[in-house]
């Protein structure tokens, strides 16, 4: 029997049996022939150990190209980014500011954004604004009619205390102005027993 040691995940040919050298324990019996892709040392020597005819194919190794950078898009790129630097620095510090210059796709978005975000502000402190000095007006209307209560009250006398006071009057009894009913009560139930 043959195997092939292979870590390729397509390309299989019908009919071979292939096996994944990450998985490898020891070798099989009844193997005579072995190929092994990659550099899989552990499988080579289990095999060679247990006298099956051995192969190793060299999987050639793969170099990634990079291109030096461009330098324009470089300096355009850090340009945008001191561009937002300046827009978010400025924004925290509640004063938002245009960098001078030409903005980058982003850098001039961020910026729209943020001067959106700015309006939206001083259009809730305008009317937070407004709401407080309602709420000024409203309590100096509340302190206003309190004092006309206090006043009616005074002005509308108790039935009782009118009619007290003019048969004190009548009597010719003086009294307080201000005296209380209990006290025009004592001075009343006073004439009647003289």
């Amino acid at each position: 029997m043959e195997l092939i040691y292979t870590t390729q995940r397509d390309g299989f040919e019908q009919g071979r049996t292939y096996r994944n050298p990450r998985h490898f324990d020891q070798a099989e019996p009844g193997v005579k022939s072995v190929v092994v892709i990659g550099d899989w040392p552990k499988v080579v020597d289990a095999y060679e150990t247990a006298g099956a005819d051995v192969s190793v194919v060299e999987v050639p190794t793969r170099v990634a190209l990079v291109e030096g950078p461009d330098h324009a898009e470089l300096d355009r790129l850090v340009s945008e980014l001191a561009s937002i630097g300046v827009i978010v620095d400025s924004f925290a510090a509640q004063r938002l500011e245009r960098p001078e210059g030409e903005l980058g796709e982003t850098a001039g978005h961020l910026f729209q954004v943020l001067e959106a975000v700015n309006a939206g502000i001083a259009s809730l402190q305008r009317e937070r604004d407004g709401e407080v000095q309602k709420v000024n007006d409203l309590e100096q209307e509340k302190a206003d009619l309190l004092k006309q209560i206090e006043a009616l009250k005074a002005a509308a006398a108790d039935p009782e205390v009118v009619a007290l006071k003019a048969a004190l009057d009548k009597a010719g009894v003086t009294y307080r102005a201000n005296a209380s009913k209990e006290a025009l009560q004592k001075q009343v139930a006073d004439l009647d027993k003289q």
